[in-house]
């Protein structure tokens, strides 16, 4: 046991403490550092004998979140605060009145938005504490952005912390992160905190492929060194030579932005060739700066040939988030792409610091602060109108994180910015919802094309626009933005009230008929006849003649069957107290393959799962408990969205059969190679083939196998010796269901 040092742990802590106000010191004004102290005072009194998973002293947290959001994100006093007390509602005595009492109602405010909803019990399973949470959180930044901020340095901090939780928690707090908490940091502009929160669900989700990637960073450290000197050394003289004062930075890309390249174009680390970026920052002046960035742009190019694909200018439309850069792929000397970043130094600074940097350059008469607002205008009329579930509004509130846009004209020539994919009919919608909601067609370009056409950057767009027309389900499967997503939903819940309404009545009718009366049991036994999920939806589909009326009367002699139940198990914890019973105290781990009749579970199918492979129990609402691998593609949304249905899981020691793997494999064509794959599959491991299609084009083959394997180290096996077959370049396992 580690003996504890309370003297150091008291000076640790003011040390803590101090570094805070040290950096805090620039822009505290009147009473500033008298209130940090009160709130550092009240929150390490509140944590006093609390401590951490770690075994550090609680108040650690509170004071390292309020140095990110200082130290990383450029917030004042009533943040600081607000990060100091974020926790002390919610895990001790004092109240949000208290808070209000001692250091008003802006700090108030946020906390609030802070603190989780306890005691919060789902419905039907359609919402989630972690979206409730996250619904609250949002609710706060209709009145002030800083909830969102401070959350944000609460969640890279715990992300930091990591490593003292168990694997299962780590699993539900990294899927959460890049789910929601990721995606938010870059639309707020703040690309540090994106990045490392990014780099951090990696660790802990793929660790393997993680510190494979860090340690071939690292192993190339000198030589990509050398080669950014040898590069940049031209471009430095000549900016020198005009005069300019500048800075250059060259740094590699996020291991999670390599990972992602690497998985999505099937490539080794070897092959991705823009493993990093150079940076030129500018000192200019707020009305040269647009001039400067392009003539060092002129420079660059004198030097290095331009891929013209690749220019990004974000100087002349920045994104939504603020962003402005001017960003050119060139190819070096030795023949190596290499993107080059441009921007002036405030752009720099907004760009690593996002939404609080505006605050700093508020009276320059650049468009980034009104951007940024437009964004979360955006987002605070999706509040207004809080009618969904929780899940509805998060999946809402995640179609408007991601920032890729494209930009596009009215027939005036306004400019309207939209997520990259929208159509016709997403343009409007965002020009008002009732042209949307009438919308027939549009000219794009002066050329007729259909609702569903999709716009690209530079379209002009006039709208066509008929009282008859009405919206329609299938308008779902093809808008992308949420404002369209949102009107259209609203719309038809009015159309399906109506509808459903008629259908109670024509049920209620029916059921007269044969002396029953419309309430529980009998909606109940409708819902299993017609096998829908709720009676909203029967109403509906009775009111659209859908389902035929006089089918109704059959229920008089229907005899449901009983429901698979799984002994009352509707999430982990009540899964975790049934396992502990049969098995003895502290083992809630459902172990796969050992003979356990508490409850029934099946390997998921689109992942399937096998033996080795690190998984998950889901409890599922009527198919028991479905293992999932922890990288299936299902994995984040199932963890972040239902984190209360999720169940630590590990394979038996036991064999317990043979699993189906897909096998993709890719190389270079010869005479006699299908014959030497099928022979290691058969004759050397002894491998069940389902089905085996190879195909050549040009030389170049690509396989698919489908095998029946034992498990990981068996599969790892068969990929080695596949790997050692002259000509075959990579093997990669996919999921079944792809």
């Amino acid at each position: 046991m580690i003996e504890i040092d309370i003297e150091e742990e008291k000076k640790e802590i003011i040390r803590r403490y101090r570094r805070l106000l040290r950096h805090a010191k620039p822009f505290l004004r009147d009473d500033d550092a008298k209130l940090i102290k009160k709130a550092f005072n009240t929150s390490n009194d509140a944590h006093k004998n609390m401590r951490r998973r770690s075994g550090e002293p609680y108040i650690f947290h509170p004071l390292s979140v309020a140095q990110i959001c200082v130290e990383e994100i450029g917030l004042g006093t009533t943040s600081i605060i607000s990060a100091l007390l974020h926790d002390v509602v919610e895990d001790t005595e004092l109240e949000i009145e208290d808070i209000e009492r001692h250091f008003g109602k802006k700090v108030a405010k946020i906390v609030d938005g802070l603190t989780k909803i306890s005691g919060f019990t789902g419905q039907g399973g359609e919402t989630t504490m972690q979206a409730e949470n996250f619904r609250k959180m949002l609710l706060t930044l209709s009145e002030d952005v800083r909830v969102i901020l401070v959350k944000l340095a609460d969640r890279l901090h715990n992300m930091r912390t990591l490593d003292s939780m168990p694997r299962h928690k780590q699993l539900k707090i990294a899927s959460e992160t890049i789910f929601l908490y990721a995606p938010l940091a870059h639309r707020l502009g703040l690309y540090a905190i994106k990045s490392e929160l990014e780099d951090l669900n990696l660790k802990y989700k793929e660790p393997e492929a993680y510190n494979s990637i860090v340690d071939k960073i690292s192993k190339t450290k000198t030589s990509r060194n050398r080669f950014i000197r040898n590069f940049i050394h031209p471009i430095q003289n000549e900016l020198k030579d005009r005069g300019y004062k500048f800075t250059v930075k060259g740094r590699p890309k996020s291991v999670f932005s390599i990972w992602n390249k690497m998985e999505k174009q099937d490539i080794p680390f070897e092959q991705v060739y823009d493993l990093f970026a150079i940076r030129i920052i500018l000192d200019a002046k707020a009305e040269e700066e647009k001039a400067a960035c392009w003539q060092v742009y002129s420079i660059v190019t004198d030097f290095y040939q331009p891929n013209p694909d690749r220019l990004r200018d974000w100087i002349s439309t920045p994104k939504s988030n603020g962003y402005e850069s001017l960003h050119t792929t060139v190819m070096s000397k030795t023949g190596t792409w290499v993107e080059v970043q441009i921007r002036t130094r405030r752009m720099d600074d907004i760009a690593e610091k996002g939404y609080a940097a505006h605050w700093k350059y508020k009276d320059n008469p650049s468009a980034n602060e009104s951007n940024l607002e437009i964004w979360i205008e955006k987002v605070r009329e999706m509040l207004e109108k809080n009618d969904s579930s929780a899940l509805e509004f998060v999946e809402d509130f995640r179609q408007n994180l991601f920032s890729e846009e494209i930009f596009v004209f009215t027939p005036k020539g306004e400019l309207k910015k939209l997520p990259a994919g929208s159509t016709a009919l997403d343009f409007a919608f965002e020009i008002h919802s009732e042209v949307g909601a009438k919308c027939i067609g549009a000219k794009v370009n002066q050329k007729l094309v259909p609702i569903t056409h999709k716009l690209k950057t530079g379209d002009q767009i006039e709208i066509l626009t008929s009282n008859k027309q009405k919206p329609s389900e299938d308008w779902l499967n093809f808008v992308v933005s949420s404002k369209a997503k949102g009107k259209i939903k609203d719309v038809l819940k009015e159309y399906k009230k109506e509808a459903a309404s008629d259908g109670k009545d024509i049920i209620r009718r029916k059921l007269k008929q044969i002396k029953k009366d419309i309430n529980n049991e009998t909606v109940e036994k409708l819902l299993a006849y017609f096998k829908e999920k709720s009676a909203l939806d029967l109403y509906y589909k009775v009111g659209k003649g859908i389902i035929d009326p006089s089918e109704v009367k059959k229920i008089k002699d229907y005899r449901p069957r009983p429901k698979k139940r799984i002994n009352n198990v509707s999430d982990a914890k009540s899964f975790e107290k049934q396992i502990s019973k049969v098995t003895g105290k502290n083992r809630d781990i459902l172990l796969i393959g050992e003979d356990m009749d508490l409850v029934d579970y099946t390997l998921a199918k689109c992942c399937n799962p096998i033996e080795g492979d690190d998984v998950f129990g889901f409890v599922t609402s009527q198919e028991g408990i479905k293992i999932h691998r922890t990288n299936c593609s299902n994995a984040v949304e199932l963890m972040s969205k239902h984190g209360h249905r999720v169940v630590k899981a590990r394979w038996a020691s036991q064999k317990i059969g043979f699993f189906l793997v897909g096998l993709k494999l890719r190389g270079t064509d010869r005479v006699g190679i299908v014959n030497d794959v099928t022979k290691v599959i058969s004759n050397e491991l002894k491998v069940n083939m389902k089905s085996v299609s190879i195909e050549t084009v040009e030389g170049i083959f690509d396989g698919e196998l489908k095998l029946y394997i034992q498990n990981t180290v068996h599969l790892d096996t068969l990929i080695h010796k596949l790997l050692e077959i002259e000509g075959v370049e990579t093997v990669n396992r996919f999921d079944l269901n792809q």
